[in-house]
């Protein structure tokens, strides 16, 4: 692993640039390489236990993005133009499962990878996984939504990342999950739908682009100790 990184990055400048897309120009297309940027991003992610319980459905083609604008008929409808004006959009699903199988699978990636100098080392990470996956799946019976969670702090890692490459954004959880995870399987092959994210470069027109921020005040989000 590399572990020399230029950290040059104004963060604040970052958070501030940043905001949700009410209006992509769908004239602005993102490049080849940030495609690959993106891909990095959501594969990169942190997940506990190194789960990785996600899939990604990405869309940059007319037909692609006209699929996935099947998700919002009807009720949300007011999401439709952010998909299909978008220059790429993200459908981020969870696994519907997490067995024995899977996390033994992680592993043996892990494995592949180098991140085991010694057996006994696998064995103990392995073990670990399966006591913190069994803790939701038995005794808080709420894996499923634990799934969730990691899927939703791949989100947030992924739009601050976008935004670092200068790309814009709109988290939708406004979508109809049963027909997005009817149209492409999902749900046969082991996923649901969760969220869709818009991706492009925002319209002359947004008329969020140019409101101020407004977040709660650190005293009240804040107990420093």
């Amino acid at each position: 692993m590399d572990t020399k990184v230029n950290h040059a990055v104004n963060i604040k400048q970052i958070l501030n640039w940043r905001y949700t897309t009410k209006e992509f120009d769908p004239t602005k297309k993102i490049s080849s390489e940030n495609e690959e940027n993106i891909k990095a991003l959501l594969q990169m992610s942190p997940s506990s236990v190194n789960s990785q319980p996600w899939h990604f459905i990405i869309a940059s083609t007319e037909e692609g993005k006209k699929r996935l604008a099947k998700g919002t008929d009807g009720f949300f409808s007011f999401n439709k133009p952010k998909v299909l004006n978008a220059s790429h959009v993200v459908l981020f699903c969870a696994r519907t499962e997490i067995d024995n199988s899977y996390l033994k699978h992680v592993t043996d990636i892990e494995d592949e990878d180098g991140r085991y100098a010694k057996e006994e080392f696998k064995k103990q990470n392995l073990g670990a996984a399966h006591i913190f996956t069994n803790i939701h799946k038995y005794d808080l019976k709420d894996v499923q939504h634990w799934m969730e969670k990691q899927v939703y702090l791949n989100i947030g890692n992924f739009l601050l990342g976008v935004a670092a490459l200068g790309i814009d954004a709109v988290p939708m959880e406004g979508i109809d999950v049963k027909a997005l995870d009817e149209e492409f399987g999902l749900r046969e092959k082991g996923y649901t739908s969760l969220v869709m994210v818009g991706l492009g470069y925002r319209s002359a027109n947004d008329f969020n682009a140019s409101l101020p921020k407004s977040r709660l005040p650190k005293e009240e989000i804040f107990t420093e100790i």
